[in-house]
């Protein structure tokens, strides 16, 4: 498996990346980040996805542990979120860094964190095109196909015992 920080290496822990695509990810609150999440949260979701504004934004943001991706100059470039129950969600890169690890880096990152918490698994609601990618870190399908802010979702989940 490619290392989650970069297609060139890094350290799996930090996600530092080396190379071209240089960037770190570190956990992030929302109360001290809350600008930096919501700028690539609407970039994606409300603006590229056409996601309701409305919809984005919920109380879960406040009580859930944040992981934010930042460029070499400090910009916000991805983030993803876990709930304290072992949901994993909220997972965006701005599209010109798709592909370079950071969606790989935010999810190893938090799987990590809700080891560290002494969760059993953790589960997360997978836009259906996006299953290929969540499939190669170790989640698999579970349940029906369902329907969310009109886009087809897969709840998937991973035993981390």
């Amino acid at each position: 498996m490619p290392h989650p920080g970069d297609a060139n290496g890094g350290d799996p822990q930090t996600g530092r990346a080396t190379g071209a695509s240089r960037f770190d990810v570190r956990l992030a609150s929302w109360s001290a980040d809350r600008a930096a999440l919501e700028q690539v949260r609407r970039a994606v979701f409300v603006i590229e996805q056409r996601i309701p504004e409305a919809l984005e934004w919920d109380a879960d943001d406040a009580s859930s542990l944040h992981a934010l991706a930042l460029d070499a100059h400090g910009s916000a470039i991805g983030c993803a979120r876990l709930l304290d129950a072992g949901h994993i969600g909220r997972v965006a890169v701005l599209s010109r860094w798709r592909g370079q690890g950071v969606g790989s880096a935010l999810l190893t990152r938090l799987v990590a964190a809700a080891r560290e918490r002494g969760h059993a698994r953790v589960l997360l609601n997978a836009q259906v095109q996006a299953m290929p990618f969540y499939a190669r870190h170790g989640f698999r399908p579970h349940g029906a196909a369902f329907e969310e802010a009109g886009i087809a979702h897969q709840a998937m989940v991973q035993d981390l015992r």
